[in-house]
């Protein structure tokens, strides 16, 4: 059994640009808490072999999703839950006042930054 305290500052900066601490890792999935502060704009990524799911905790903002059937932009607020299957085009941003900050799942565990390929998002990226 695990047990974790989520850390005071970032542990790391993810391939997109989030501030992001390490919550909890296991056999099957990793758990992080991404920070993204105001007026940001991450770069666009897809990932080889990972999905994630998202649950936002606060702030707000917009994903850019883009799959080889569907491409849309959802709004992101407390609350609000994503997931990006694997192969996903991906792109985010912090609109509001306050910092974006949400949980991420990955599935399986996050195997390093090689994962993530950048690309041409819905945004220019400020990071």
């Amino acid at each position: 059994m695990k047990q974790s305290t989520l850390a005071a500052t970032a542990d790391a900066r993810s391939p997109a640009g989030a501030d992001i601490r390490f919550i909890m890792d296991g056999p099957l999935a990793n758990m992080i808490h991404s920070t993204v502060p105001p007026g940001q704009v991450n770069r666009a990524t897809v990932h080889a072999t990972v999905s994630e799911f998202w649950h936002i905790l606060s702030g707000e903002g917009d994903i850019w999703r883009r799959d080889a059937t569907t491409e849309r932009i959802t709004p992101l607020q407390a609350g609000t839950s994503i997931d990006i299957p694997v192969g996903t085009a991906f792109q985010y941003r912090c609109t509001g006042a306050e910092p974006l900050r949400f949980i991420c799942i990955s599935m399986p565990p996050w195997p390093g930054d090689h994962e993530a390929t950048h690309l041409q998002g819905a945004w220019t990226p400020s990071v």
